[in-house]
Formats: structure tokens, C-alpha cells, sequence
């Protein structure tokens, strides 16, 4: 269910003189607000010694109606500004505004979709993904972010799920679009390449090496796919109608594992990422200079801390993003932060270790370099100390899930203390709960549950579902189980929950173990995770094959590589005659855990 932007830290830090909890602080709106007064603080009513806590300060919604009048009002007050940079080229503010307003007007005319029709984007992180994120928006429809690197399996449920009705996406996983499509609703394909918002020439330079030299499109037949570029240019700045969108209309269907194994849409509405979006600029932007700053991104923007992140808090700032489609190639990474003074990294642990051992990421100029975050997994002590000495910036982590757009807590960026999650966002509540539904008292461990503006609206068409993660009193439970600190900070202690987090991405054990069993040897499998110094945690699996069978873990592996994204594929499997179970037959994963069986 999900998402930490840090997940289970370990030490806690020392907390610094100016932390302690002022039950008088007055409540008072960011604006002009000191980082000071951000400090949590116990909860209203008589709940003295629990472990309930609230930010001093409010999310005021008066200068935004949507995420479109957001866009709006970034591309009028910073123009010609850079917006995003992608292999070499600039996309300005009017720009972006122009190009989307015309995609906006093409899904307007030149198709019969509605408003509140679903759209999904299966997208890396280039230019094209901020240009048709707010063209969807702009036309009042809800956006549907797509891991490029789901399988066929996972594209098809999610885009039957999410009743989507159009799909722009690279050309270099369209082989899949057309093996799903028949079984999907899917009536409009948009198809884009790698350099399509370059110029002429470099556009079809990369695009010939992308397709021909590095063979990274595989051949597929969609015969009435549109590219996108047409679509673009078929669009009218002018005759776009500016759709009305309130407030609590769903923007984004952002989808995440389920305990069931089944991925579910969350309903994040416009309050719902316009307060993140405000919460992130109050605990990001103190040392920033709105419209002068460089970010680099490196993490998905279809994943929901990025997507918040760069297309809200910093655009609505004016600042400059830019956007590396492929982090994992360390050394075209550094190639590019060669060539810019960038001021705020959004990263990873996995990254934070890959880059500081390398010699070219060593050797750059990080004087300009004012504020590191991490997001996604757990961030080691080992990863945020070398960070800093390589750097000489420290990194601020926090805590999040996708139903909360996805920020609840962060380290304030003068007073982090390592092993915590921060303080509360504003406008925020945390109570930790024990299994009987009580308050635990402060300094005891329980779940996890949150109330604020970002907190989505439900699950997408799961009534069920959406009642059964909520408390009676309207917090939404996490599953994580933590532990708050006298001077208002949290710590994260256990997963009530069996999700694996593997490089930022969740990952359930139903869905591997359901896969894995299809297998013709596979009698039964438990998907535990495993501390992985590169991605954080690994999924380790226990396998029980059927009597005389036989059968490597490296084929179980590759067979696996046809129905799971490569981050689920498991990178340990151990054979053992026997799973521990419950006396009604439940596999006890917490056992496998932490006394791993020997192999058979």
C-alpha cells in the first residue's frame, strides 16, 4: 500500500536545543512563516502523554483553484525561465505552456474523450512526460502514471482497472502495447521517441541511434498509432477550452501494490497534490531563490515523489529541472551534471552509494549545491555520511506513502537528525495506534496513521478496500510501525506489513509468490526482503518445488523476467523442503526473516 520516502531507519539521531515541542505555538500560514515554527506539537484535546502529534502550521489553498491554474501561473510569471532540460535541450516556461496547451486542445478536438476520462502515460523521464502530464490535465482529464518497465500482466490490469481510454507511450516498450491492447479499452495510442522535442536534426540523430545502433525499440505493429508529434502540431493554442476543475475533482490515478497482490489506483486529487505541493515548498524552499535554482532529477517522474516534486513544488517556483532519463548509466549521469551548477538533488540511496564511487562524480564542482533529499528507500547512515563527504551536503529524508501525495513527515533542513522520518508536514496529523485501535503512549510503538489535506480520497472503484485503510476517525493506516520522540520527531521501527522496497519501488509478496508458483516445478513460495547495500532491500525467495522435480535458480529467474518487472524479479532463491507456516496454514514470512532456513 505504501510508499516510504524512507522506510525503515534504525539509529536515531541526537535532537538539536531548538526541537522541543511547544504545545503554545500558535498555528500560522506558510507564508512568511519561520522554519522554527514548523515544529510538531501535540494534538489538540486531552491527549496528554499519547503519541499523537500535529505541525503549528496550515496549507492555505487561496492561490490555486488546480494543478492546471498552478501551470498557469508558473509559465506566466517566469516565461522565458529554463523549465526542463533533457539530453541538451531546454524546454522554457512558455514552452511548456504553449506545447501542452496545444496537446490539451488535440485531446479536446480531435478525439471524443470527456472530461474525467483516464489517460495513461508510459514514460521516462524526458521532456515529453511535463509536456503531456499538463495536457492531460488541461483538458480535464486524469492522468494515469505507467511504469515503463511493468510487463504486459502489469500494463493490462492497470490500464483495465483505471478504465483507460487513451495511452501515450516511448516507442520502446510499444512491442507490449500491441500484445495487451485487444484485451484493454485502450482507443487512442500515442506514440513518441526518445528525441522527439529536439530540433530536426538532433531529433533524428537520436532517435536512428536509439532505434538502429543501440536497438532499443523493438518492432511492433500499432497501425493506427498517432505520433505524437502530429498530435501536437494537429492541436490550437487558441481554440483550447480552459476545462472547470475544482478542487476535490480526482487529477491523477496513481497506482500501488495492494496486500492482495493486486495494484490499486490511489485518488489523488487537485487539494490533494496541491497541498504536498505546498507542504514540500515550506520544508524545501527556505534557502532556495525561486526561479534561479537547478534540480536534478533522477528519480521517475511517474513515480509520485518525483512526479510532486519537480512538476509542482519546484515548477511552481520557477525553477529549472533537469531530467536524466537513465540514472542507472552512471557515467552519462555524470557527464551531464558536468555541465550544469546544479543547487538541489532529489535521489536515492541506491544512487547516493553509485555515485559517490565514482571517480567523475567525485571530481565535480559542488559548490553551488545547497540541499540534498532522499526519497523512495530506507537512506543508510554509510550512504548519507559518504554523501557528505564527497558533497559536503547533507541529506534531509523524510517519510511518505502514494495515498499521501506522497509527503507526511520530513527532516527540517537546519536540524536533521539521522535514523528519523522529521517532523510532520503542516496541516498534519500522526497518532500511532496499537492493534486494538487504542493510542499508544508516547515513546511506544505503534502503527502508524496520518489525517491532512494530502491524503487521497479513496482507492479507484474499491469501496471495500478504502474503507478498511482507514481508523474510524478518518486517519488513514500506513502499515508502518513507529515510534515519536519527545522533541517531535519520528522514527520508523517495523513494517506491520510484508512490502519490500527494492530502489524506491514497492514491491508485494503476494504478486511474486503468485507468479512464481504458475511455474510447472513450483509447488509453493514466500517472498521475504533482504538488506541490498544497492537498492536498499532485494527480494529474497523461498521456493518448495513438487516431488522429483528439478529445477536452477537462475532458470526460475529468467522464467520469472516474462511476468514480473525486472526491480520484482527475486535475487536470491534458497530451495527448502518445508515453509513455515501458522496451525491454519498461513507462511510465516516475519520467521523467514529473521531465522533464514537452510537451503534443501
Amino acid at each position: 500500500m505504501h510508499d516510504p520516502l524512507a522506510a525503515r531507519p534504525d539509529e536515531s539521531g541526537k535532537s538539536t536545543p531548538d526541537s522541543t515541542l511547544d504545545s503554545t505555538t500558535e498555528p500560522s500560514h506558510m507564508a512568511g512563516a519561520s522554519p522554527d515554527a514548523s515544529r510538531a506539537q501535540p494534538a489538540a484535546g486531552d491527549m496528554s502523554g499519547m503519541s499523537c502529534l500535529r505541525s503549528s502550521l496550515e496549507v492555505d489553498f487561496s492561490g490555486y483553484d488546480s494543478l492546471m491554474d498552478m501551470l498557469e501561473k508558473a509559465c506566466s510569471a517566469h516565461g522565458e525561465r529554463p523549465a526542463f532540460t533533457c539530453m541538451d535541450r531546454t524546454m522554457s516556461f512558455a514552452e511548456l505552456d504553449a506545447t501542452s496547451r496545444q496537446l490539451a486542445d488535440w485531446f479536446q478536438h480531435e478525439t471524443d474523450l470527456k472530461p474525467g476520462d483516464r489517460v495513461a502515460i508510459q514514460l521516462p523521464n524526458t521532456l515529453m512526460f511535463p509536456v503531456v502530464a499538463f495536457a492531460v490535465l488541461r483538458a480535464g482529464l486524469v492522468l494515469v502514471n505507467t511504469n515503463p518497465l511493468y510487463t504486459e500482466r502489469e500494463m493490462e490490469h492497470q490500464f483495465n482497472d483505471s478504465g483507460a481510454r487513451a495511452l501515450v507511450v516511448l516507442a520502446n516498450m510499444a512491442d507490449k502495447v500491441e500484445r495487451v491492447r485487444e484485451r484493454t479499452g485502450l482507443e487512442y495510442v500515442l506514440v513518441c521517441e526518445l528525441g522527439d522535442m529536439h530540433s530536426a536534426f538532433k531529433r533524428l540523430l537520436i532517435n536512428t541511434v536509439v532505434k538502429h545502433v543501440k536497438k532499443l525499440v523493438p518492432s511492433y505493429h500499432l497501425p493506427d498509432a498517432i505520433p505524437l508529434r502530429t498530435a501536437i502540431s494537429q492541436g490550437k493554442a487558441e481554440r483550447w477550452e480552459r476545462p472547470t476543475l475544482a478542487l476535490d475533482d480526482i487529477s491523477v490515478l496513481q497506482y500501488t501494490g495492494g496486500t492482495t497482490g493486486v495494484a490499486k489506483g490511489a485518488m489523488l486529487t487537485h487539494r490533494n497534490l496541491l497541498a504536498n505541493m505546498l507542504q514540500g515548498k515550506m520544508a524545501l524552499t527556505q534557502d532556495l531563490n525561486p526561479g534561479h535554482e537547478t534540480l536534478v532529477a533522477p528519480l521517475p517522474l511517474y513515480h509520485i515523489y518525483a512526479f510532486t516534486i519537480h512538476l509542482a513544488c519546484m515548477l511552481s517556483e520557477g525553477n529549472h529541472t533537469l531530467l536524466i532519463p537513465n540514472p542507472r548509466d552512471i557515467p552519462g549521469f555524470v557527464k551531464t551534471l558536468q555541465k550544469h551548477d546544479f543547487t538541489m538533488f532529489v535521489g536515492l540511496n541506491t544512487l547516493f552509494v553509485a555515485l559517490c564511487n565514482n571517480p567523475g562524480f567525485q571530481a565535480l564542482d559542488f559548490s553551488k549545491l545547497k540541499i540534498t533529499t532522499s526519497g523512495g528507500v530506507a537512506l543508510t547512515r554509510k550512504a548519507a555520511e559518504e554523501w557528505k563527504r564527497v558533497t559536503g551536503s547533507d541529506i534531509s529524508e523524510g517519510y511518505g506513502m502514494t495515498e499521501t501525495s506522497p509527503i507526511v513527515s520530513f527532516n527540517p533542513l537546519d536540524a536533521i537528525q539521522l535514523g528519523t522520518i522529521g517532523r510532520p508536514m503542516p496541516s498534519t496529523e500522526v497518532r500511532l495506534y496499537d492493534d486494538e485501535g487504542a493510542l499508544v503512549a508516547m515513546g511506544e510503538p505503534g502503527e502508524l496513521c496520518v489525517k491532512g489535506p494530502q491524503v487521497m480520497k479513496g482507492y479507484w472503484q474499491l469501496e471495500q478496500a478504502t474503507k478498511d485503510s482507514f481508523t474510524a476517525d478518518g486517519f488513514l493506516r500506513t502499515g508502518d510501525i513507529a515510534v515519536f520522540q519527545e522533541d517531535g520527531y519520528m522514527r520508523i521501527v517495523d513494517r506491520k506489513k510484508d512490502m519490500i522496497i527494492v530502489s524506491g519501488f514497492n514491491v508485494y509478496p503476494n504478486e511474486v509468490e503468485d507468479v512464481i508458483v504458475r511455474h510447472p516445478d513450483v509447488l509453493e513460495a514466500a517472498a521475504v526482503s533482504v538488506v541490498d547495500e544497492r537498492s536498499g532491500e532485494a527480494i529474497k525467495l523461498y521456493v518448495l518445488l513438487k516431488d522429483g522435480a528439478e529445477l536452477e535458480a537462475d532458470a526460475l529467474r529468467d522464467w520469472s523476467r516474462k511476468e514480473l518487472a525486472s526491480y520484482k524479479v527475486p535475487r536470491q532463491v534458497v530451495f527448502i523442503d518445508e515453509l513455515p507456516k501458522t496451525n491454519v496454514g498461513k507462511v510465516l514470512r516475519r520467521e523467514l526473516r529473521d531465522s533464514p532456513p537452510e537451503s534443501a
